[in-house]
């Protein structure tokens, strides 16, 4: 079975992620370029014009990069992710670790018609994520809506076959 890619809609998401650290970026460059002002006022001005573009083409090249590397298969035994641009990050879930399945919309998400999948297991302790919110280890940012809730029910289904077999 191939990965899967995530919904297109993921890049939205991905450039929002990387704005906060761009523009960052951005204003500490920009401070470095008020020696220009002495230059005159054109000479700033297209020095601010020249980091916006550069800032938006980063912010570019991370969404579709981001959305290119991130991938996902659920196999008969368990849920194999890979993401990742520079440093790749590979994750093999067993279904027998996994405890609760959330599926989560938030704005960006509802406008590009994606949800977000969630699948926590037992004993896994993750550092904050976005907005200081922890991450579970089975972090599925996009997938479309239809295809998130066949995932809950597959994964639940794994739970449920797994909780007969041992008796519970």
């Amino acid at each position: 079975m191939a990965m899967k890619q995530l919904h297109p809609g993921a890049r939205w998401a991905f450039r929002l992620r990387a704005f906060g650290t761009v523009l960052f970026l951005m204003i500490i460059i920009a401070s470095w370029l008020a020696p220009l002002m002495l230059l005159g006022p054109s000479m700033l001005l297209i020095a601010i014009l020249l980091i916006l573009v550069i800032g938006v083409a980063l912010i570019e090249i991370y969404a579709r990069l981001a959305y290119k590397f991130w991938g996902y298969e659920f196999t008969k035994t368990e849920l194999r992710l890979e993401r990742g641009i520079i440093w790749k990050r590979y994750s093999n879930i067993p279904y027998e670790r996994v405890q609760n399945v959330d599926i989560t919309r938030g704005i960006i998400a509802r406008i590009c018609g994606f949800s977000t999948v969630n699948i926590q297991t037992a004993g896994y302790s993750a550092p904050a994520g976005n907005h200081g919110g922890a991450l579970s280890e089975g972090h599925i940012p996009a997938v479309p809506m239809a295809e998130a809730e066949k995932i809950r029910e597959f994964v639940l289904g794994n739970i449920s076959k797994r909780g007969r077999r041992q008796g519970l």
